[in-house]
């Protein structure tokens, strides 16, 4: 009983309730690459979901084959019959772990086996043999020439990418300078306007501001009013001054219609206002007719040549200028440091391969923790004496617990760094009880997987061993491999976990490290955790 709440506790998992799981092989001894046929036979009700293990390896034996489930029916009960290829290629004995073996939210684990792998014998006497071969010289050279090349097009292209932007800049620039009157301009801008149907594809508000921009642009240049910067009612009556110091004819429903197209813009811009289509259209006719009476109401004057401007409005003119100046500047900088950028890139990808470029230019978080200033501390009650790259954090358990764990338990602790979705990972958790309490290893670590599973573990397959501290403190090692979904970026990872569990000091001590598969770094990181691991005898 009191294992039972040990588990509960420390690994904060479920009950299990137990299963028939009937565990064969069909031979104990093969040859190096022959195929061990493991079955697996669960005996559940109809309405039992069985769900049998998967993956590409049971213990270091390779699964070669997993073939489908056969069902026989008895009764009101179902046998399943499971079935698995198994291989090895170097001799020797090795243990098939126990397998887990999901029956809804109930969970059985299957037997371990024993197999062994023998060599294949080689006759040397009758067979002639041969000189070993010497090394040959890789064309190395030719090898890289598709990733030159292949380096050189992208970098050409971008190049071409950022002549064409270029092209295209100058060639509104330009057109923007090209029109030879105000009254031209803004028929042209009102023309190309109606041809992209912003308003017909719902961008109504990008719409009215365009539509609004044309007819106070034209009157800034036309009427030469500070129409841009104007709210509505001061662009009405700056024009209505302006009408009388010009001596312009403009009768006052061409203004009222102006000032309600563009109160009627302003509450699109700042109100949300959602106008239908016909008062839309009626809306771009209004600023149509508006325009084109103020153009006719505008008196002809003699101009000197050469002074089509006054001085002001030409001023305005050179700073619009060396503002757009500088902002093409601005531009092609940004895109040449992109494509020097985006060029050394590919050179370092195909010269020296990605996991370089994330190493050295990108940055590695392993890396960066194997190679950072590491912390040896002591945690618990217990005295674990670890080091690891950083300082672990200290976890409040205890107010998860219920109140009849503290019968048995006199005191608990938990320290962690990163989780189990991390590169890497660690925790450390120490229990004391009040009475002498003798727990089996090996269940503990066994139930440690639930840990894992209820925090979003998947495919978990493990082992076990035994596991020495260099002072020769003796515990137990679980070790094996799961799939976790990163709720981020919505993708599965590989996952290799350890786990040290240690009886000393009338309670346990536990070391969990979890790190991604193929991570170089994570690994090295957890070898130099485990190496560091040290903890004082009982009888000390």
């Amino acid at each position: 009983m009191k294992i039972k709440i040990y588990i509960l506790l420390l690994l904060c998992t479920n009950a299990l309730f137990a299963q028939k799981v009937t565990t064969s092989i069909d031979t104990t001894k093969n040859k190096i690459g022959a195929q061990f046929n493991l079955t697996l036979k669960a005996e559940a009700d109809t309405a039992t979901q069985v769900t049998f293990p998967s993956g590409k390896n049971f213990g270091v034996l390779e699964v070669i084959r997993s073939y489908k489930v056969d069902t026989i029916k008895n009764g009101g009960r179902y046998e399943l019959i499971k079935k698995y290829g198994l291989t090895q290629f170097d001799s020797g004995k090795y243990t098939i772990p126990s397998l887990k073996v999901l029956f809804g939210k109930n969970v059985l684990f299957s037997d371990s086996l024993s197999v062994t792998v023998q060599n294949v014998a080689v006759d040397t006497l009758k067979q002639k043999m041969y000189e070993i071969k010497p090394i040959a010289k890789a064309e190395s050279s030719s090898s890289w020439i598709w990733k030159w090349i292949l380096g050189i097009l992208l970098i050409i292209g971008i190049g071409a990418l950022v002549y064409f932007l270029m092209r295209k800049f100058q060639k509104k620039k330009i057109e923007a300078v090209i029109y030879k009157s105000p009254i031209e301009k803004a028929t042209n801008l009102l023309n190309n306007l109606e041809k992209r149907e912003l308003w017909q594809k719902g961008a109504i508000k990008e719409y009215y501001s365009e539509l609004t921009n044309i007819a106070r642009n034209y009157i800034e240049e036309a009427i030469e009013i500070p129409a841009m910067e104007s709210t509505t009612s001061e662009l009405i009556a700056g024009l209505r001054k302006a009408s009388l110091k010009k001596k312009m004819k403009v009768s006052p429903e061409t203004l009222e219609n102006l000032e309600r197209v563009l109160m009627q813009a302003d509450l699109v811009k700042f109100a949300k206002s959602k106008p239908l289509d016909f008062e839309i259209a009626e809306d771009k006719k209004k600023i149509e007719k508006t325009i084109l009476t103020l153009d006719n109401a505008i008196p002809e004057a003699v101009e000197d040549e050469g002074d089509i401007l006054n001085e002001a409005q030409r001023q305005k003119l050179i700073k619009q200028k060396l503002r757009k100046k500088k902002i093409t500047r601005i531009v092609v900088s940004i895109l040449v440091v992109f494509v020097v950028l985006f060029g050394t890139a590919i050179f370092f990808i195909a010269t020296k391969g990605f996991d370089y470029l994330q190493d050295n230019l990108l940055g590695h978080p392993s890396k960066e923790l194997v190679e950072g200033e590491w912390v040896t501390s002591e945690y618990g009650d217990s005295g674990i004496h670890i080091e690891t790259p950083k300082v672990l954090t200290r976890i409040d358990v205890k107010k998860t617990l219920p109140k009849e764990a503290f019968a048995v338990i006199k005191d608990m602790q938990t320290f962690s760094y990163g989780s189990i979705m991390s590169n890497f990972s660690v925790s450390i958790s120490t229990l004391q009880y009040k009475k002498e309490t003798k727990v089996d290893l090996k269940t503990a670590v066994e139930a440690t997987m639930q840990i894992f599973e209820s925090q979003g573990a998947k495919n978990i397959i493990g082992d076990q061993g035994e596991f020495t501290t260099r002072e020769g403190i003796s515990g137990m090692k679980g070790y094996g491999t799961f799939t976790i979904l990163n709720p981020l970026d919505k993708k599965s990872y590989e996952m290799y976990y350890e786990t040290i569990i240690f009886a000393q000091d009338g309670g346990l001590q536990q070391i969990n490290i979890v790190q991604k598969q193929g991570d170089k770094y994570a690994k090295e990181i957890a070898e130099r955790v485990l190496q560091s691991v040290e903890l004082k005898r009982d009888d000390k």
